[in-house]
């Protein structure tokens, strides 16, 4: 890829991936944010009936389908690894996405249930195999690769912004299964960019043992030094898992919270419970270039700004989002009309947004590097399977507060946080050193 043409510095494949994320993101954030609205919504209710669930039952199958959704990377990833190679994993990846979310516009509970099997599968390829392909696209040492995984990031976000706005509108104010089936016109989007853009992404997701070269690769021990990379990827995914369990929240408890307990009514217009899905990627698209310029100058300045190091300031940070909602929670229950007053939501989404672009973006670029070349796929496929593990403990938070009230649940996420970011930054020093001088790359 060194040879090849470039947009605003980077190579084309980044933005081939860029657009091909974009939509994937868009069916993917645009189910998100009606799925459990559309699980509580009445049978009854002539205007748009939903299935009629409990609040907790649509909370625990969000759980369960958000760990699975992201669970299955470590499938996928090792499928590209031992058998198609990333750049193959996508595109079944991608058709699998549109036939689930197509699945789920149909009216019928059998059908339901096989969309969403099918775009566990489909997530599963492709997630983290697009991932790690955009890690392919520099050369070991390149400097652009955080900012090349930052401008990935916003793409992601776009689509984020986009999906609750048009898919959020349609399925909650006109039909659900018309919101689905336009998730799946943004898939076929995706699909249609990638498959005519493949042609920037030569020499980058192929097959490892096409070579005999690689097979050789592929066929010798870890060494000490991946060993204790690999040991420090761990360490960083217990950091990811619970930046994952509170970050969801916004999908399943508090996108229940914004409908039951926030005063949504702004200039004398109600904004539709669904548009607040929008509020993280939007902040993302705004912040994330200003956010990149910060960490730059506070390196050059000396200062501490390895990617662990950002992990933990991101811990605690997302803690601090959360006493937003603790206050809220607080007004709530001090007010006539049980209700808060909307800026708590908007102050602490833009909390978690600080948080998301000191962790996410960053935690992605670190495991490109620090992950042996044989097992590329796997550990981003096992990087995607704790974000799972996290949605899930996201799900069981969602039921707990159901019995012990969201209060409760706020200032135990608020709590665990602060504390794992707090030790993350008394021990970065020694986690340093274990990486064997990648995080000098990583900066």
């Amino acid at each position: 890829m060194e040879n090849q043409s470039t947009i605003l510095g980077h190579p084309k494949g980044l933005f081939i991936l860029f657009f091909t994320e974009l939509w994937e993101r868009f069916s993917f954030y645009g189910m998100r944010a009606i799925l459990v609205l559309y699980l509580t919504a009445e049978t009854t209710d002539k205007f748009n009936p939903g299935l009629g669930w409990t609040s907790k039952e649509a909370l625990a199958l969000y759980g369960w389908y958000g760990m699975f959704v992201y669970f299955t990377g470590i499938f996928g990833g090792a499928i590209a690894d031992r058998w198609l190679g990333q750049k193959k994993s996508v595109l079944l990846g991608g058709i699998f996405i549109i036939a689930g979310q197509f699945a789920l516009a149909v009216n019928a509970l059998p059908s339901f249930y096989t969309g969403l099997f099918l775009l566990v599968c489909g997530v599963g390829l492709l997630k983290p195999n697009i991932s790690t392909m955009v890690g392919g696209l520099y050369k070991k040492g390149d400097e652009r690769r955080d900012a090349g995984f930052t401008i990935f990031y916003i793409g992601i976000n776009i689509g984020a912004v986009l999906a609750p706005l048009i898919v959020g509108y349609y399925g909650e104010m006109v039909d659900w299964h018309l919101g689905f089936s336009l998730a799946g016109f943004g898939m076929i989007l995706g699909q249609i960019v990638y498959v005519f853009g493949r042609k920037t992404l030569s020499g980058v997701g192929e097959l490892l043992q096409d070579s005999e070269e690689n097979r050789n690769l592929m066929a010798q021990p870890l060494t000490k030094i991946e060993k204790d990379r690999i040991l420090v990827m761990f360490i960083a995914f217990l950091i990811v898992m619970v930046f994952w369990a509170a970050y969801e929240q916004a999908g399943g408890l508090m996108n229940l919270y914004a409908r039951d307990k926030i005063d949504r009514v702004v200039f004398g217009y109600e904004i539709p419970t669904s548009f607040f899905q929008s509020l993280h990627a939007l902040y993302v698209v705004i912040l994330g270039a200003p956010m990149a310029y910060f960490w730059t100058k506070w390196r050059k300045a000396g200062k501490e700004s390895s990617s662990l190091y950002k992990m933990g300031v991101g811990s605690i940070i997302m803690s601090i989002g959360f006493v937003a909602l603790m206050a809220a929670a607080y007004e709530v229950s001090e007010s006539a009309l049980n209700k808060a007053p909307v800026y708590w939501l908007f102050l602490s989404y833009f909390l978690h947004v600080v948080a998301e672009l000191s962790l996410s973006p960053v935690a992605l670029s670190f495991i490109t590097k620090l992950a042996p070349m044989k097992y590329a796929s796997l550990m981003m496929g096992t990087y995607f399977a704790i974000t799972g593990l996290g949605n899930k403990a996201a799900g069981l938070l969602g039921e707990a507060a159901q019995d012990a009230g969201e209060m409760a649940i706020f200032t135990g996420i608020t709590v665990f946080s602060l504390l794992l970011g707090i030790l993350i930054l008394l021990f970065v020093n020694r986690l340093k050193a274990l990486t064997h001088g990648a995080e000098e790359i990583t900066n």
